[in-house]
């Protein structure tokens, strides 16, 4: 998935209404807000660390050998404090009720309520609209620790919609009034990038007037950490090391963001910030490659073509590129020649395009992934910074350099 965005006020005359991200909020692991995510990423903080005990007991499942069963092989992620915390009577949900919602659904309404707020739109105030919503969710590990218990006594009135994906989704339509169209998207890394793809064409359909997008993702139970060590991609020491040497696999990391969108003509009628402007976006599928969970080079080369051509822009338009940039050895590779590829010609050594990731300092909020890179850059336009790319020590070997009109910005 690549969205071109830029903060600039383009001519009009094409009669091309851009889409105008109106507001933002976003909670993540040493950032619980978009202020505290800026000084994150302008100071280089690597705001990952130990798995805290209120999610499971390490030590039951460590273990540094990677083939040992039933066993992680890292100690660390990107994780945020007091996850379960939640005011339901805020919302009108009774505490009996809010017991069996995922955490997800709870820090979904609270971050589209923060992201309306940053826009200056009272929440209430869109009841009845064509706001549309379109939330970037994978995961389920509060269903999986239900489900562990074994307890079937515990099961309620509440426990479905509690735990599915749809009402993640639809209980903000729900609690808002809101009829646009609503629905959960799950692409796993891209979903909530797809959300804002599809979002966008909703906008410009007409058949949304506003419409919220957001991404989440809670690390909440051991077995999908065991499963992603079982296929050996998460880093050892817990850290993504993008586009570098030492990169060895990604970090998990949790959180919730969310992004407004409106028409770009709508957004200055009614008299909102325009904090960014989606010029255009593109989605593909890397089809076949050497393997299901490998990308292909050839694919995202035309899926960032494509988003150009979407934005009627041109690569030598493009400064910077927020890439998706895992930290793993295969995968930053072929993401950094796609790259190269598209922008040959138009930068040089002396011109590079900067290329960076969020995830280096976050982790890879999988599902959440996308909106919070979505959120660096409009914070990066906002004060005209390009914040720096840490753990980058030594280039990857595997990345022909030389080649490529790229840069990684280190400070």
């Amino acid at each position: 998935m690549t969205t071109e965005i830029s903060n600039v006020h383009p001519q009009e005359g094409d009669g091309k209404d851009p889409i105008a991200i109106v507001g933002m909020a976003c909670q993540l692991p040493g950032a619980p807000d978009t202020a505290a995510y800026w000084e994150l990423l302008k100071n280089g903080v690597d705001a990952t660390g130990e798995i805290p005990a209120d999610r499971w007991a390490v030590e039951d499942f460590y273990d540094e050998d990677p083939a040992a069963p039933g066993k992680m092989y890292t100690r660390r992620g990107g994780f945020m404090e007091r996850v379960y915390d939640f005011d339901p009577a805020f919302f009108g949900i009774a505490p009996r009720e809010a017991i069996s919602i995922d955490p997800q659904q709870r820090h979904l309404l609270e971050t589209t309520w923060c992201a309306l707020e940053n826009a200056g739109i009272a929440p209430d105030s869109l009841e009845g609209t064509r706001t549309g919503v379109f939330v970037g969710i994978s995961t389920n590990d509060y269903l999986q620790m239900g489900c562990r218990s074994g307890d079937i006594a515990t099961i309620d009135p509440y426990s479905g919609t509690g735990s599915t994906a749809s009402v993640a989704a639809g209980r903000i339509s729900y609690i808002l009034g809101l009829q646009g169209p609503n629905f959960p998207v799950d692409t796993a890394c891209s979903s909530s990038l797809v959300a804002v793809h599809l979002a966008r064409m909703s906008l410009e359909r007409g058949e949304s007037e506003t419409a919220i997008v957001a991404g989440v993702n809670l690390l909440l139970a051991p077995e999908p950490m065991v499963y992603f060590c079982k296929l050996r991609a998460l880093s050892p020491d817990g850290r993504c090391k993008t586009f570098d040497a030492m990169a060895d696999g990604y970090a998990r990391s949790e959180g919730c963001g969310a992004v407004v969108l409106k028409r770009l003509s709508d957004a200055r009628a009614q008299g909102l910030p325009v904090l960014a402007l989606l010029h255009g976006s593109a989605v593909n599928h890397d089809g076949r490659s050497s393997g299901l969970t490998v990308p292909n080079v050839g694919a995202q080369e035309a899926v960032i073509q494509q988003a150009l051509t979407s934005a009627d822009l041109s690569p030598k338009d493009i400064d910077y590129v927020e890439a998706h940039g895992t930290g793993t050895p295969l995968g930053d590779p072929i993401e950094l020649q796609a790259l190269g590829a598209v922008h040959q010609g138009a930068r040089d050594s002396k011109h590079p395009l900067l290329v960076g990731s969020a995830k280096a300092n976050i982790g890879h909020l999988e599902a959440a992934a996308g909106v919070a890179g979505l959120i660096k850059v409009v914070l990066a336009l906002q004060h005209k910074t390009i914040p720096p790319h840490i753990h980058f020590r030594q280039p990857n070997p595997h990345v022909p350099w030389d080649e490529l009109p790229i840069e990684i910005p280190t400070h």
